[in-house]
């Protein structure tokens, strides 16, 4: 199955004021990453508040050549699919990219986008809450309960934390050992169509001649004058 972990960043905590500046995305099919991926930065209309800036380090002067989202939806829009969207919060992340999606419909009149139904969002955040109740469900918690090297997140960035955050489902699912579980059952399941499929041989008979059945006596008379074959 294909599914997508992603991230953004953003100007704020408000969709319908705030807008995304950074987005990450990493493709996963089967519980493995693919290698494929979609990173972007993008040009805000808005100032990028104080306490988002100092979450992610991301400044107005670095997006000042980025281009603006209308200029990147299509490309987003591509690589989702129709695959499931995995995301920590996904209320937050999903608010965000359809808020976007629908200022392009009223503005642009892009009547051939539609915001994705939040049916497609898998919440790690829920996920992580039914198996730690209680606890602190962080990007970095969960990371530390699950022994995942994440030393080199210094700030928050789209596209580190959707890397680290697949590494969390996976472990959230039942871990790698479950996909390696699967790759087993299959190559059994494809050994076993296989020996199927093999047509039957014909049975062979295997019966000495009269010369072996000669010679095998006369092995016995000389080496073995007692034995069980002559006392029989």
């Amino acid at each position: 199955m294909r599914e997508i972990i992603w991230d953004t960043e953003t100007t704020g905590t408000n969709p319908n004021h705030d807008q995304i500046i950074e987005i990450g995305m990493v493709e996963m099919v089967d519980d493995v990453l693919t290698g494929e991926q979609l990173h972007l930065y993008i040009r805000p209309t808005v100032e990028i508040h104080e306490e988002a800036q100092r979450v992610h380090g991301i400044t107005m002067d670095r997006l000042r050549d980025e281009k603006p989202f209308d200029q990147h939806v299509d490309r987003i829009l591509a690589f989702i699919g129709d695959a499931p969207l995995v995301a920590h919060n996904a209320r937050f992340d999903m608010g965000f990219l359809n808020a976007e999606i629908r200022r392009l419909i009223e503005k642009f009149g892009r009547t051939d986008l539609s915001p994705i139904p939040d049916e497609r969002a898998i919440d790690t955040l829920e996920l992580a809450r039914k198996r730690f109740p209680g606890a602190k469900l962080g990007l970095d918690a969960l990371c530390s309960k699950f022994k995942i090297d994440n030393a080199h997140r210094k700030l928050h960035g789209a596209l580190l934390d959707s890397e680290l955050l697949a590494e969390v489902y996976i472990e959230l699912k039942g871990g790698r050992q479950r996909a390696l579980d699967l790759a087993v059952e299959e190559e059994t399941r494809s050994a076993t169509r296989n020996w199927a499929a093999r047509p039957d041989r014909t049975p062979r008979v295997h019966r000495a001649s009269a010369e072996e059945i000669a010679a095998h006596q006369a092995f016995i008379d000389k080496k073995i004058p007692n034995s069980v074959w002559n006392n029989a």
